[in-house]
């Protein structure tokens, strides 16, 4: 009896993790992405899995199974990854209280606790001690280097699991069961559409009745910290607690988002919370921004990098400060509140998209949760 076949457009995290639930269920898997290598939002990130921003209950749990995924992959194929965890640092009351009331929340449920300034302050090095109130310990977030890491993935898959890859072949129709680029056309009894950001190329009336839209974001990496000095855990500011609603179960945030709305308007126009990863090398990632609409200006904004970090500065206390790279990301945001973006675009064809901020969080279990429930397996 042959494979099951299943063709993939596009090789982002959403792609790749397609491709690997689909192969391990014994599936012949082919992935076709329109560059040479993944170059989109995928490798533009902070490589942060990050369970703290999801929500107790099914978000939560599905971050968790994409970090137990991502924990296997990486074992098995050598690729960098540290499981530092995450400190949210508080320097008022109210900030503190949200976080006291998130880890009240959550201390059963997952892996949380308030720190002292001084426990603060064993954690990190990297943290800035001078009005510090305590902080939000969570030890459930992993790194990976992203931009390295998307690429071993994909090398991984066609090692372990003879997942194919047409690197440099753009899908521009698709007519199950076949995909078509120029003259060339391939089949197979499954096709999946993962391509972020550039989801006007396949069914593209159906995208423009989707509330869908993209985000643009700056991000910064900093030179690699002296005589291999490292922060430990990612770090993160106050800000980060009104972007992400895994800390709507605290009562106070409101009244917090109030305050930041006053205090921090010009950071919040432009949809500004700061936080900082580490890579193997010693690098730090400093993110970020967030700018909606289907275009974008391709160009950056300085002062929206100059206030990423002079916020940044507020909670940190780092050792080298210089600047060694800006750039952009692009991702798919549902605009309806939903967490993602999974249709049937006709008879045999699914579209997986629309994952936000979320891709290396959510990606790896979404997708092992949409293949086995297809294939109960």
């Amino acid at each position: 009896m042959s494979k099951p076949s299943a063709i993939i457009i596009g090789a982002g995290i959403v792609g790749l993790a397609t491709a690997r639930a689909l192969a391990i269920r014994g599936y012949q898997v082919t992935v076709f992405e329109r560059n040479e290598r993944a170059v989109g939002a995928s490798i533009r990130n902070f490589g942060m899995v990050w369970p703290i921003g999801q929500p107790t209950g099914p978000l939560f749990d599905r971050a968790m199974l994409s970090r137990s995924i991502w924990k296997q992959v990486c074992a098995e194929a050598g690729i960098w990854h540290d499981e530092v965890g995450s400190l949210h640092m508080a320097y008022h009351d109210d900030e503190l209280q949200v976080m006291a009331e998130y880890a009240d929340a959550n201390q059963h449920l997952r892996d949380c606790t308030l720190l002292t300034p001084a426990q603060t302050l064993q954690k990190s090095a990297g943290v800035n001690p001078e009005g510090l109130k305590g902080a939000l310990w969570s030890g459930t977030e992993m790194i990976v280097e992203a931009r390295a890491a998307i690429g071993q993935v994909a090398k991984y898959l066609t090692e372990k699991y003879e997942v194919q890859f047409y690197w440099n072949t753009a899908i521009s129709r698709i007519a199950y069961p076949a995909v078509i680029s120029g003259n060339n056309s391939w089949e197979a009894d499954e096709i999946f559409v993962c391509s972020g950001s550039e989801f006007e190329t396949l069914y593209p009336q159906l995208f423009a009745a989707t509330p869908i839209t993209k985000c643009k974001l700056q991000m910064l990496r900093l030179a690699a910290q002296p005589d291999g000095w490292r922060i430990g855990p990612s770090l993160c500011g106050g800000l980060s607690m009104i972007h992400y609603p895994g800390f709507q179960s605290a009562a106070s945030l409101p009244g917090l988002k109030k305050r930041y709305e006053e205090q921090y308007a010009d950071e919040l126009k432009w949809g500004i919370h700061v936080m900082v990863s580490q890579n193997h090398t010693g690098e730090l990632t400093v993110g970020d921004s967030h700018e909606y609409g289907l275009v974008h200006d391709p160009f950056d904004k300085d002062f929206i990098n100059q206030m990423i970090l002079k916020y940044l500065r507020t909670f940190t206390n780092l050792k080298n400060w210089q600047l060694a790279q800006t750039w952009n990301g692009i991702y798919p945001k549902m605009t309806n509140g939903q967490t993602e973006l999974v249709m049937e675009a006709e008879p045999g064809v699914t579209i997986i998209n629309g994952m936000g901020g979320n891709g290396m969080t959510l990606s790896f279990g979404l997708c092992e949760q949409i293949i086995a429930g297809r294939s109960n397996s």
